[in-house]
């Protein structure tokens, strides 16, 4: 991302925004590289991805993505997780923090991001972390109800137009509606 600053200016303003950069993804989970991201709260932030921008059930739940170094502080967790694949508790100090990314039965399925899994989304998180003191941002992959992951720059933009989001980070470009 060539502006880091206005990414997170987008995320602080509680707005959704998009990511397509680096290497397409491989397997059943987003992992910063085609990805829909916001604040991990208010609560209502996980309703207004499922009606208004992902088409889809209102129950389904969202994953964190938290920086490796404190996964520990906010969960029950005992090992790195990245490829979000292990669902755990949430700390009860840490719920109302994060609500957005708990499911109903105080879980959540976890992602840990390094500077060696993905060194531009690490560094989104850190700088959010700095702003918010929370180092976890709401990570869903880039598609919407029944289609797949978005894998090349042209359905990036096709998906992006179809949905209520007003930011695409493509690269090192910043495209707002």
């Amino acid at each position: 991302m060539t502006d880091i600053n206005e990414a997170l200016k987008i995320l602080i303003d509680q707005k959704p925004l998009v990511i397509f950069h680096g290497k397409s993804e491989w397997g059943p989970r987003a992992l910063g590289n085609r990805s829909i991201l916001c604040k991990p709260y208010p609560a209502n932030m996980k309703d207004y991805l499922n009606k208004r921008v992902k088409f889809r059930e209102y129950f389904r739940p969202f994953a964190p993505a938290i920086l490796e170094e404190k996964y520990k502080d906010y969960f029950n967790l005992r090992q790195e997780s990245p490829h979000m694949l292990i669902a755990c508790k949430v700390k009860k100090d840490k719920l109302k923090k994060i609500p957005a990314v708990v499911h109903v039965d105080n879980s959540s399925r976890v992602q840990t991001v390094s500077k060696e899994t993905n060194f531009k989304f690490y560094n989104l998180i850190k700088e959010f972390d700095k702003i918010t003191s929370i180092p976890v941002l709401l990570n869903t992959s880039f598609n919407v109800k029944g289609q797949p992951m978005v894998d090349t720059p042209l359905q990036a933009i096709d998906t992006f137009m179809s949905t209520n989001i007003d930011t695409l980070v493509i690269g090192d470009y910043i495209i707002n509606k």
